[in-house]
């Protein structure tokens, strides 16, 4: 193999797995490193910086980065990521001085269309640019889905009202309760640039026998969600089906509990594992009496003089082909019926774009889908750009503000009439965490300890009031000791072969057999000769240039966990730990250098 090219931003990056698959690339270990120092209001700002919403995001991420946490593979849980983003924005001092200031107008006016999470974002990197940005929304307050689709069990309003309000303190021209209803008379008031981030607010609806008949008792999940958190609605029947396996879904059958619902079910058509919902939100809705049903598909609506009844399902289950696709076919079990009083339909969201003309240029699919670039979020329309929810279909928070970054610098290049394409670098730099002989900048501990719980409300309390937060956070006990299972990967261990004496001391020194020196070869070879055979073939082998024996080290980075040992016994400081840091850069900046 040819020695690993450690130079830029990929590798190291790369193998600071949290960051690499959070969409926004947050700086994770570096912001938890903060918070095991006591410095909360510093950690936050790392996060605002990259994710915008941390106090939002520390309650409701999907948490992508939590399957990559190498903590994972040492044992079975990965570091409590998102929650630890939680004691970061709960523990903050007045962070009003660290925003950013607000440059002199210039010139430029900007519309955004929707106030949620990706528009949110597009206005808090254009802002301080200087450009004159406008934001319309339908609704009164500003937030989108994160105000009207997320329970306020799950998050709190004076959470959504601070960190909203960050974003709209920076000069926003806040057109609030005014729906945009043509795109065309939009382009004609003298935009420079059109942001579209209008989310994906038409729940899909279930054609079935009775489905009219009993319109009064059947409810498009994401629509009665709205309802109960403007409180149009604060009541249900007591018996009460939750069609889909979403997280959407568990949302409604959760505030069915809280709204009168004592017979709550799931009832979903694929399998338990299959659903979509993520695994802690379907705990959370067991954890509340809520049983889900699996392998039902729903066949009709029953219903007695204009009165749902009921829903009648077919029995079916999972059949693979030889290419490994699975269909669902009937099981020839007869078909189940489940009375109740009110059906909440969470089966998918999908767009609805009746307000942009079709004459203006702006290509749509088949799908009724606006075609958008995909690395600039720029439509066909070259000054209208689309983000979040309403550019490929529904997906997280933490997935919008991504795209709304990048949104933004497209938006910065078209109006500075420079490339779209033409997209920044990020800012890196790689620093020594020596402080002294055998001294670190960070606790290199590499003990198992399982993840802490974050403690839960009474469930009996908890059901009383659709108001009032389930989860409780970690206090800062528990948050210290859950921030110190972090294993530090942006920390990486750098090595230096001119100056290695081939002693093999960080070999014997390895708590995981990460570390061989060994004969070159190709990899597939390679990767078997190793002190512990790397399987992973996701995972990179650092691999050296040629040493005296004229043997190389190779370092397996799937199993190296970051503790320093190596660079503690080196005896010649072959061996180093730099702290690897990545900043991804915002509209009209430069790259940061540190």
């Amino acid at each position: 193999m040819q020695r690993t090219i450690t130079e830029g931003p990929d590798y190291f990056h790369k193998v600071v797995d949290c960051q690499w698959a959070c969409p926004a690339h947050t700086p994770v270990p570096e912001y938890i490193r903060l918070i095991a120092d006591g410095r909360y209001s510093d950690a936050y700002m790392v996060n605002w910086r990259s994710n915008v919403f941390p106090g939002v995001l520390g309650r409701t991420c999907d948490r992508p980065c939590e399957p990559a946490c190498r903590r994972g593979r040492v044992e079975d849980e990965p570091v409590a990521i998102c929650r630890l983003k939680r004691v970061a924005a709960d523990n903050k001092s007045d962070i009003s001085a660290f925003l950013p200031t607000v440059a002199p107008r210039n010139g430029k006016r900007v519309a955004l269309v929707g106030a949620g999470p990706a528009a949110l974002t597009v206005a808090r990197d254009l802002a301080p640019l200087g450009y004159h940005v406008v934001v319309f929304d339908g609704d009164a307050k500003a937030g989108g889905m994160i105000r009207r689709q997320i329970p306020r069990f799950r998050l709190p309003e004076e959470v959504i009202d601070e960190e909203v309000g960050y974003i709209t303190g920076l000069g926003l021209d806040m057109r609030l309760g005014q729906r945009v209803d043509s795109l065309k008379d939009l382009l004609e008031e003298d935009y420079h640039a059109v942001f579209v981030g209008t989310g994906a607010p038409r729940g899909r609806d279930l054609d079935l026998p009775g489905r009219q008949e009993a319109a009064a008792n059947i409810h498009i999940g994401i629509d009665w969600l709205s309802s109960v958190a403007f409180e149009h609605v604060d009541r249900i029947g007591k018996r009460v089906i939750v069609l889909g396996g979403g997280n959407t879904a568990m949302d409604c059958c959760r505030t069915s509990r809280r709204l009168g619902g004592e017979d709550v079910k799931v009832i979903v058509r694929s399998g338990f594992d299959e659903m979509k919902a993520s695994p802690w939100e379907k705990e959370d809705a067991i954890h509340e009496d809520i049983p889900i049903l699996n392998f039902l598909v729903p066949k009709e609506f029953t219903h007695e003089n204009g009165r749902l009844t009921g829903v009648l399902f077919e029995k079916v289950v999972a059949q693979f082909d030889d290419k490994g696709r699975r269909k669902l076919v009937p099981s020839g079990e007869p078909d189940q019926h489940f009375e109740c009083d009110d059906v909440l339909v969470a089966v998918g969201q999908e767009n609805a774009f009746p307000w942009i003309e079709r004459d203006l240029g702006l290509e749509f699919d088949e799908w009724g889908m606006p075609r958008v670039d995909e690395v600039t979020f720029q439509s066909t329309l070259p000054r209208v750009f689309f983000g979040g929810d309403s550019a490929f279909g529904p997906k997280n928070i933490i997935w919008a503000v991504a795209q709304g970054h990048d949104a933004a610098i497209s938006i910065d290049r078209f109006c500075q009439d420079q490339d779209v394409r033409d997209r920044p670098a990020p800012g890196t730099s790689m620093v020594s965490q020596k402080m002294g002989i055998h001294e670190w900048s960070y606790d290199n501990d590499v003990s198992n300890d399982l993840r802490h719980r974050v403690p839960l409300r009474a469930k009996d309390e908890a059901l009383r009031n659709v108001k009032l937060e389930v989860e409780l956070g970690f206090d800062l006990q528990l948050g210290l000791a859950e921030a110190q299972r972090c294993l530090n990967c942006d920390v990486q261990t750098v090595f230096a072969e001119p100056i290695c004496i081939e002693c093999d001391a960080c070999v014997d020194i390895c708590p995981v057999d990460a570390i061989t020196f060994t004969a070159n070869g190709e990899e597939g070879d390679l990767r078997m000769r190793l002190s512990a055979p790397a399987l992973n073939l996701t995972q990179d082998l650092y691999v050296s240039g040629e040493l005296k024996t004229g043997r190389v080290m190779v370092k397996d980075e799937d199993v190296c966990l970051h503790c320093g040992l190596c660079a503690e016994r080196c005896p010649t400081g072959a061996w180093d730990m730099q702290q690897f840091t990545l900043e991804m850069t915002h509209a009209g900046e430069k790259p940061c250098a540190r």
